[in-house]
């Protein structure tokens, strides 16, 4: 690459390199008019969609709550339920939608059994996305990280 100075004697020879930043100019406009303009080529399709009356599709509830108390009273929905009524209605849900998820709230003096007997229920009934429900300790914010006790 050779650079021009004025103390040569060489004014008549032509320099062979090129000049690369109109170049770079152009090719930046370019690129800019692209990207402003290629959210307007996605096409899409006007129609007249023809009107039907017929009644809306029934949303299936994607969540059931079941609260179990330290006296073994179950509940769905805060109303009062038995585990055989229980199990038919997570067999109801499943066959509706097998992506139907319960979120199981237990008081904490409840015993490990009557949890696990809910969740069999559950399981046995096709239902696999179940979730505890709990409540951070007094005074604690939620994802804060407890200090060492020491």
């Amino acid at each position: 690459m050779s650079f021009g100075s004025f103390d040569q004697g060489d004014e008549g020879e032509a320099m062979s390199d090129i000049n690369m930043t109109p170049l770079i100019d152009v090719m930046l406009v370019l690129l800019v008019i692209f990207i402003i303009t290629a959210p307007l080529l996605t096409g899409s399709l006007k129609l007249d969609l023809p009107k039907v009356d017929a009644p809306a599709t029934q949303q299936v509830p994607t969540v059931l709550n079941v609260a179990l108390r330290k006296d073994g009273q179950l509940y769905l929905a805060d109303q009062p339920i038995t585990l055989a009524q229980l199990t038919a209605r997570f067999a109801s849900a499943a066959r509706q939608s097998p992506k139907t998820e319960v979120h199981l709230s237990a008081d904490a003096a409840v015993p490990y059994g009557d949890v696990a007997r809910v969740m069999g229920a559950a399981q046995n009934a096709g239902l696999t996305r179940i979730g505890l429900i709990t409540q951070p300790p007094a005074g604690k914010m939620p994802g804060a990280a407890s200090a060492p006790a020491g």
